[in-house]
């Protein structure tokens, strides 16, 4: 018998009493936006929808078709929920207010609409990360920018959407991390991954090696040492170009993700709220540690809705010795 995620999310509910039943109205968007979003990747290369649009987005990037397309899913899906009061998205410059006069708009939600968006013409895997915040105790209803501006501790769900060979959907609620294919002769996203942990140590490592040359010595030493196998192991390196992707592959079988800052992006280039929190909350709740080389990522207090971090994320071996790389 087969488990979906929205049966899910009500049996997390029972085993955890206190935990609010609002949420699983909200999760519920993920679902609707990502089916949305998924049917329109696979007929991606047969529909107008690849290539760019004539817009940059606030990060300074070109808006891609399938950009625009996800974003606006997500924004609509999301705001028909009472229980959300602010919307943030990569691909907007300012929070969004929704419900702001309702007493039951108690989250907000915030997202990468389309990570990777950049492989999508040549049908590499991206993905969506969400991550939920609860309102701040005494935050006013039109306050938007202090809702998502949290710590990622205070990240009450997260997860993220995987557009690949199939569509898989991974979150956490604080109670351990689950994984869920779409099956699409059904329509459901069923329980596939119950309980993800990840290998303590893996055989990966993930890192743009093209930029040896002008990343900091820190990250540098410490790929030397894994290729010396300091480590106690052979690693080989992997590398797509979609955080989702890379960072779902170390989930799954272990090994390090890292992508550091450079002269270019001196605060590193990933963003902090929609990008490294969900994901860090993800490699914690399953056994593994996330830190931008000088704290662990969930303890940032974050100033500003786009604001970047440099992130390095994986099992527990592999993140050890990357601290004990720094200190030596």
């Amino acid at each position: 018998m087969f488990t979906t995620f929205q049966q899910h999310i009500v049996q997390e509910q029972t085993r955890r009493p206190g935990s609010p039943v609002e949420l699983q109205w909200l999760l519920s968007g993920v679902i609707l936006a990502s089916k949305l979003i998924q049917s329109q990747v696979r007929r991606a290369g047969l529909i107008d929808i690849l290539g760019a649009v004539n817009e940059i987005n606030p990060q300074g990037e070109v808006q891609q078709k399938l950009d625009v397309y996800a974003n606006e899913t997500l924004i609509k899906c999301f705001g028909l929920r009472e229980s959300v009061g602010v919307i943030a998205s990569e691909e907007n410059e300012f929070p969004i207010a929704v419900h702001p006069n309702s007493p039951e708009a108690q989250y907000a939600i915030v997202f990468d609409p389309l990570d990777g968006s950049s492989n999508i013409d040549v049908a590499v895997t991206i993905g969506t990360t969400f991550s939920i915040l609860r309102r701040p105790e005494n935050c006013d209803t039109s306050d938007t920018l202090n809702w998502v501006l949290q710590p990622g501790r205070q990240q009450v769900a997260a997860g993220y959407v995987l557009y690949g060979s199939s569509t898989v959907l991974v979150y956490s609620m604080g109670n351990g991390v689950h994984g869920f294919t779409f099956d699409p002769s059904i329509g459901s996203y069923i329980l596939s991954h119950e309980n993800i942990k990840m290998p303590e140590q893996g055989t990966y490592y993930s890192i743009n090696e093209a930029y040896n040359e002008i990343f900091p010595s820190k990250y540098v030493e410490y790929i030397k040492r894994v290729r010396k196998g300091e480590l106690g192991k052979f690693y080989s390196s992997r590398f797509i170009g979609s955080m989702v992707a890379d960072f779902h592959r170390t989930l799954l079988r272990g090994g390090i993700f890292i992508y550091p800052e450079t002269p270019n992006y001196p605060n590193g280039r990933l963003r902090l709220l929609y990008e490294a929190n969900p994901i860090a909350y993800i490699a914690e709740q399953a056994g593994g540690m996330a830190t931008n080389s000088v704290q662990p990522i969930l303890d940032i207090q974050p100033h500003e809705l786009h604001q970047r971090t440099p992130l390095v994320i994986g099992g527990k071996s592999e993140m050890e010795a990357f601290m004990n790389c720094i200190q030596d």
